[in-house]
């Protein structure tokens, strides 16, 4: 009897040590999971108040104003158990205390944070979906977003990682996203979704196992690779399990695959909580064009009428709100039926305060010489930089340093004007060349429609003085009065003749009218009349009445030949206006006056009016 009941209890000893020496099951260990160590994820700590404030969930979208004020229902882990396994995924969904907490955090404090979240989803969840069916992934991944960024596009972690799935620079370059100063795709839901995605293929294929590949998503292939080697999953295969090596992952990383089987649950049974489902008020069509001109999202807003913080939602991989379509044609979301408006605007939209938004492409540094445009007294004017040559001797002892010192210029200064001398002589002579600004008052100058209504008449005075010459002979009183007599017979009593001069001169005889039609022969014979006068005094009256007729035409004829035009510079490279103005001896003022130039800004190939 002592012996059996000494065997008996050798027995159980001998079980109740090799039950404590098993090795525990990957299930027993992922539902029996009690942590309390763990680290939320950032997404957690967003400002609920601030995203509520979301341009598109204001516009698109009803939300539940009071869902903090209602309380959550009482549910039992059996109950979480079971919907949990009524979710359709390829992706195990085990439950444990980990999980229940961050169910318990979503379906409580941050109850209007899912209702948000839903109201987002609306909209990037079919983007997420796509990119996901494309790579032939399980459509569950997209609630992934939702612990990296709370489904907020701008979100930018402590670490670095930015976007909707929370990428690091280092990893989106290698994935092929563009992230500068102007563009980040990480914050592009299209771009971001395509290179998450993928990437999300490269771990699956790495590890053969979705929560490990989840886990390395969140922290890295190195840390996960530690974390097996510690957990001897390198010669135990059935090791090969996120919650196998769970306790030698970071904290984040232990809370990140719970936290996304707390999200999925509540994403597909809110309405279980007494969480409002989030309404859309009107559904958002977008559509997409390719913009080949540098545009800002200000200049589209005016010309389409959308608001600028819609622009903003729909594409927030634009950093500045700046699109360098001028580098090379990047995407533009808008709503459906923007998009054929933006088309036949395009140009209008490039134009639209097109001086506010324009980069230089070539500036030429300011030489300090420039004209600077002011009012002195109620004078306009410019003051000018000149320089000011002056000559020292140099005195005993003296040294370049000295001597700038006093006459306020640089030792350089001394050194280049003097063929970069570098230990003066005694009583060797050195060219200080200084700077002074001089006000120079503008020229006034007649306005440029006096200008020309000087010339004109100059050249009025010029015909009348030939007129006079050609058809006011100074001949004998006998010519005068036969002349007269012949033209006027009835007033010839009337007639007042003007003394003769002691030489007169007569006006040459003129060829036929047909003999005659250029304005050079005309020019030509008239010279020759005054060379030759006395050899022609005794030409016919009827000439003379040709040549007065001609005279009244070439009077008519001649103004139109001597209309002035305006020379004109073509603008070279380097050039400024104050350059050209000094090269034709005129003033930066009166460029700007002839033509119609309110600044300064020329560029090379235009033409130049001068006076």
């Amino acid at each position: 009897m002592n012996f059996s009941l000494k065997y008996l209890l050798t027995l159980c000893i001998a079980c109740s040590a090799a039950s404590l020496n098993a090795k525990p099951s990957i299930l027993s260990v992922a539902e029996h999971c009690n942590d309390s160590t763990i680290i939320f994820p950032e997404s957690v700590e967003t400002d609920v108040n601030e995203m509520m404030q979301n341009w598109y969930l204001q516009n698109y979208t009803a939300l539940d104003k009071e869902a903090d004020m209602r309380p959550d229902v009482t549910t039992s882990d059996e109950e979480i158990i079971k919907r949990l396994k009524s979710i359709p995924t390829v992706i195990e969904m085990p439950f444990n205390s980990v999980v229940r907490t961050y169910i318990d955090m979503y379906t409580g404090k941050k109850r209007s944070l899912v209702e948000s979240m839903l109201g987002m989803s609306l909209y990037y969840m079919p983007i997420f979906e796509e990119a996901l069916e494309r790579e032939g992934l399980p459509i569950e991944l997209k609630y992934l977003p939702i612990i990296e960024s709370a489904l907020n596009p701008d979100a930018v972690s402590r670490a670095g990682a930015t976007g909707l799935w929370q990428i690091m620079l280092a990893t989106a370059r290698g994935l092929g996203l563009e992230v500068n100063t102007l563009v980040d795709e990480r914050r592009d839901p299209v771009a971001s979704s395509a290179a998450a995605t993928k990437y999300l293929r490269q771990l699956h294929d790495i590890y053969n196992d979705w929560s490990l590949a989840i886990a390395a998503y969140n922290c890295g292939p190195g840390n996960v690779n530690k974390a097996l080697r510690r957990a001897g999953a390198d010669t135990d295969s059935t090791r090969r399990d996120f919650w196998a090596i769970y306790p030698y992952l970071p904290r984040e990383t232990r809370g990140y695959v719970p936290c996304f089987i707390a999200a999925t649950y509540v994403m597909n049974h809110y309405n279980k909580h007494n969480i409002s489902p989030a309404l859309a008020k009107r559904p958002i069509v977008t559509d997409s064009v390719h913009v080949h001109h540098r545009v800002n999202f200000k200049q589209i807003a005016d010309v389409l009428q959308i608001p600028v913080e819609e622009l903003k939602i729909l594409n927030p991989q634009y950093r500045k709100q700046e699109i360098p379509g001028d580098i090379r044609p990047y995407s533009l979301v808008l709503p459906a039926n923007q998009v054929y408006s933006y088309i036949i605007s395009e140009k209008s939209i490039a134009a639209r305060d097109a001086s506010l938004y324009a980069r230089r492409d070539v500036v030429e540094p300011a030489t300090g010489l420039e004209p600077r445009t002011a009012t002195v007294n109620g004078v306009e004017g410019e003051w000018v930089t000149v320089e000011d040559v002056k000559y020292h001797k140099v005195k005993r002892n003296e040294t370049l340093s000295s001597i700038a010192k006093k006459y306020g210029v640089t030792v350089a200064t001394i050194k280049r004007a003097n063929k970069n001398v570098s230990r003066p002589k005694r009583g060797q002579s050195l060219k200080i060349v200084t700077t002074k600004e001089e006000f120079r008052p503008y020229e006034v100058q007649p306005a440029e429609e006096e200008v020309d209504e000087l010339l004109v008449r100059n050249d009025d005075a010029v015909i009348d003085n030939a007129v006079i010459t050609e058809e006011a002979p100074v001949d004998t009183p006998e010519t005068s009065v036969s002349s007269n007599t012949a033209h006027n017979p009835t007033d010839s009593a009337s007639v007042d003749i003007p003394a003769a001069p002691e030489s007169p001169v007569e006006t040459a005889p003129i060829a036929d009218e047909a003999q005659t039609d250029s304005t050079a022969t005309v020019n030509t014979k008239v010279a020759d009349t005054f060379s030759n006068s006395k050899a022609k005094q005794e030409a016919s009256e009827s000439k003379k009445a040709a040549a007065t007729e001609k005279s009244a035409q070439k009077k008519k004829a001649e103004p139109s030949t001597k209309k002035s035009t305006p020379r004109t510079h073509t603008v070279r490279k380097g050039e400024s206006l104050y350059k050209i103005a000094q090269k034709h001896g005129m003033t930066v003022k009166e460029l700007q006056r002839i033509n119609g130039i309110d600044g300064s800004k020329i560029k090379p190939g235009d033409k130049i009016k001068l006076k």
